[in-house]
């Protein structure tokens, strides 16, 4: 390095026209990358690998080139960009020229990852989600996708390192510096060089990637894939203490108003600093309904999918955290002004490639023994943390009572694989000394057992108005691509710590889901095989993380502990203190479809037409059990063509397939629309410059408004608006927004007092002129109104001259 004297390898060079210059890269002190920022050098190759990586677009660029989107001759066959239409998902960077079958077979993701100081944690949770094809493939497949403005754009870290870990020319391990300062911005518990639980480092990571991938689902795609949405009906939930310690919150909760004014742009990482202390739920959304014996009258409410101001539970079982039974919601007329701009305020629905892989719901029904009466809570989660029966706990979940689901009592040596008898006999032995083992099917019994509610946890009901003995119990609504499984080793009370080490047994293969699944679910798969695990060794105070993983390429499983990757035996795996699981849905259905795709593809058959699909889906096609409809409506508009803001990287998003391919698609899975022409939509452009004169006319008379009012040295009135609406607003006039607010929302700053609205102590509110407050309320509506000085009308001295005779005269009387 030019800079520090710092030798190789992975050294970069400048490929700026006459600049001889060679740096370091991230293992050291990175002076490639402040070269090309103080230089506007964009270019550098690495000169160990030869990779080249471009600062302009942050991502990788190959000498290679894409397929132009332009009609071909009928004779020609369309081919399809990259290698999107394999019969196996084989997660690989793309490479310079074509490779042979054994290039392609030869394992690749076998990248360590150097501990930076306690960081292990980090490694081990990093390379179990590189090892989870759906995700991985996207970001090597879809990279023209990863694209945000959100900082600090944790997504194209994540990115960068995954295409590290994936190159064929890969060295033996890499530095997550990148990575691992985006994720301290996000969240300061990772700050410093303290140990830390890699279950709350995983919702992090996967919560702010949501966040900068998002996108809002169209209309169309909505009803396409169907929606989840149910009727909410509140008041229904009852608290319950769970026996087996599954009882974590699954409600959704408002977001935390934080941050001044002019912090906008800190607002997302201030919620989830509020929200992350705990280990709180990160994302999700529930929604209740009843379903009574007689007709319910009572007022219904639409809740949202999946909306701006949801979060997702990080799941945990969808007990409801303890809270005063005989507290009920009232609204007395002054409240429900404060209520009605919130009610108003618009819903918005977003997904993303984390919720298309990672999410699920869960049913869960509370009965009134006495009248019958049912509630309902759907909820979504990314994990299930499940309990750790002990042995009275096993007894009772295998007892007569809890027979309504199967549970898995014994064990034969078929169930482990090829080596059965080697961990038939340990298993065997630790039965002995150890009593009952237990499986990850009694930590799922034990999540989903029917719970009573008596005693203490006596249920509220709405229709009996008292307090009833009831019964919860739940199910999965809808199973997840990837299911993520923790385990509930560690308990904190408030004077100490501790950690459960006892043995969990878990399948490697066909973990089967159905005896959890709701009635009404949708997912035709229920069979899972495992990715990867996390293990946690050590105590609760202290200890060290690894993650075994299976190799997606030749099936063998590999030890990942920080920078050392080693191959070991399956019998390794199944005896290994899990901590964190990943499963994947397992579908030989899929398998062929691949297949069939693929053999239709080689036929080469000229065809007359050439059909544009989504990338995004390709890849779901590619690596989902379950890929649903095809989704061409995430590169087009309303209107049938494609947004301008998307057109200019169109290429990125679409793949160009024969129209054989097609038409098997669209008969086997649906959705569309057929796509046969690429064009940028007339009429969102109009849209679009209509919303920049719109944006600069409010941005601008706003200004001119605050300059007014700051020059008032003693302004008669002052009226608040809420910093939480207002930022939302300034991401939509400052074009970080496409969406524009809803009404004016200051519920949050308000309180009611003596039957008028005040400011509510420590409320997070701004301060504005009446003419500002006309001006906003005017174009978005909403309220109410509170302010902080009111206008005091002028005392006429003949009018006071007589009502002081008129006292006078009272206190006479």
């Amino acid at each position: 390095c030019q800079s520090c004297g710092a030798g190789g390898p992975n050294l970069w060079a400048c490929l700026q026209s006459d600049c001889p210059y060679v740096g370091c890269g991230e293992s050291y002190s990175d002076h490639s990358t402040l070269h090309a920022q103080a230089k506007k050098h964009n270019l550098t190759v690495n000169l160990t690998t030869f990779r080249i990586w471009c600062y302009v677009c942050e991502r990788e660029v190959f000498l290679e080139h894409r397929p132009a989107l332009v009609p071909v001759p009928a004779d020609a066959v369309p081919q399809p960009v990259g290698h999107p239409l394999k019969a196996v998902p084989i997660a690989v960077a793309e490479e310079e020229g074509s490779e042979s079958e054994e290039d392609e077979l030869k394992p690749r993701g076998l990248t360590g990852m150097k501990n930076i100081g306690n960081s292990c944690y980090m490694n081990a949770a990093l390379q179990a989600l590189s090892n989870c094809p759906p995700l991985t493939q996207f970001f090597l497949d879809c990279s023209g996708l990863v694209r945000t403005d959100k900082k600090p754009a944790l997504c194209k870290s994540y990115q960068k390192l995954i295409s590290e870990l994936w190159h064929k020319k890969r060295p033996s391990y890499v530095v997550p510096t990148s990575l691992s300062h985006g994720i301290k911005l996000v969240n300061p518990m990772f700050r410093g060089y303290a140990q830390q639980d890699t279950q709350e480092f995983l919702r992090c990571l996967m919560d702010q990637l949501h966040e900068e991938l998002k996108e809002p689902l169209t209309e169309c795609s909505m009803s396409g894939e169907g929606s989840d949405v149910e009727e909410r009906r509140d008041g229904d939930r009852s608290p319950s203490e769970d026996e087996f310690l599954s009882c974590d919150s699954g409600s959704s909760s408002d977001r935390g108003e934080g941050g001044g004014v002019g912090d906008g742009e800190l607002l997302m990482q201030d919620e989830l600093k509020e929200r992350r202390v705990s280990g709180s739920p990160l994302r999700g959304g529930s929604q209740e309904m009843d379903e009574d014996a007689d007709v319910d009258t009572a007022a219904e409410e639409e809740a949202p999918e999946r909306g701006e101001g949801e979060e997702v539970t990080s799941t945990t079982n969808p007990e409801v955290q303890p809270q005063e039974n005989n507290q009920t919601s009232t609204t007395v007329p002054g409240q429900a002004q404060l209520l009605l701009s919130s009610r108003k305020k618009k819903q918005s629905h977003y997904r993303s490639v984390i919720s298309d892989i990672f999410d699920g719901s869960i049913l869960s029904l509370v009965q009134c023994l006495t009248c019958d009466r049912v509630s309902t809570t759907v909820e979504t989660f990314q994990d299930l943390s499940l309990p750790i029966p002990g042995k009275e706990d096993l007894a009772k979940l295998h007892s007569s009572i809890h027979q309504n689901l199967p549970v898995k009592t014994g064990v034969c040596p078929d169930t482990y694989g090829s080596q059965g008898w080697i961990s038939y006999i340990m298993d065997s032995i630790r039965r002995w000394f150890w009593g009952p083992m237990v499986t990850l099917e009694d930590c799922l019994a034990a999540f989903f057992a029917a719970d009573e509610l008596k005693g203490d946890n006596m249920y509220s009901c709405e229709r009996c108005k008292k307090l009833r003995n009831g019964v919860k119990y739940c199910k999965v609504l809808k199973l997840p691509e990837i299911l993520c499984i923790h385990l509930k080793r560690f308990r904190h009370e408030v004077m100490y710590s501790f950690k459960i080490s006892s043995h969990v047994s878990f399948p490697l293969e066909g973990l089967d889901m159905r005896p959890f699944l709701a009635k009404d679910s949708p997912s035709q798969v229920s069979t899972y095989d495992l990715l990867s695990v996390i293990c946690h060794h050590g105590t609760a105070g202290s200890g060290h993380y690894i993650a075994y993983c299976q190799n997606v390429i030749n099936g063998q499983w590999y030890e990942f502990d920080d920078q050392y990757v080693t191959e070991v035996h399956e019998t390794v795996v199944q005896n290994a203190e899990a901590y964190v699981l990943f499963y994947r849905k397992s579908s030989e259905e899929s398998v062929r479809e691949r297949q069939k795709v693929v053999a239709l593809a080689n036929m080469k058959e000229p065809s007359l037409l050439q059909f544009y699909i989504s990338r995004e889906w390709l890849n779901k096609f590619n690596t989902f059990a379950e890929p649903g409809p095809i989704s061409n409506h995430t590169f087009l508009c309303q209107h049938g063509g494609i947004p301008p803001n998307k057109y200019q990287y169109i290429d990125d998003l679409v793949v160009i397939v024969p129209q054989n391919v097609w038409e098997y698609l669209y008969n086997s899975f649906g959705g569309g629309p057929a796509v046969n022409h690429l064009y940028m939509c007339a009429i969102c452009q109009v849209e679009i410059e209509a919303l920049a004169k719109r944006r600069k006319i409010e941005i601008d008379t706003f200004i001119k408004l605050n300059k007014e009012f700051q020059a008032e040295e003693a302004p008669t009135v002052i009226l608040c608006i809420s910093m939480q609406w207002f930022r939302e607003w300034e991401s939509f006039v400052k074009g970080k927004d496409n969406e524009p607010p809803g009404p004016i929302d200051n519920s949050k700053i308000g309180v009611m007092k003596g039957g008028h609205i005040q400011l509510k102590q420590g409320a997070d509110y701004g301060q504005i002129s009446e003419e500002t407050w006309q001006y906003l309320l005017g174009i978005y509506g909403g309220g109410p109104e509170i302010a902080v000085r009111q206008t005091v009308a002028p005392v006429d001295s003949d009018n006071l001259h007589g009502e002081r005779k008129i006292e006078a005269e009272t206190r006479a009387l």
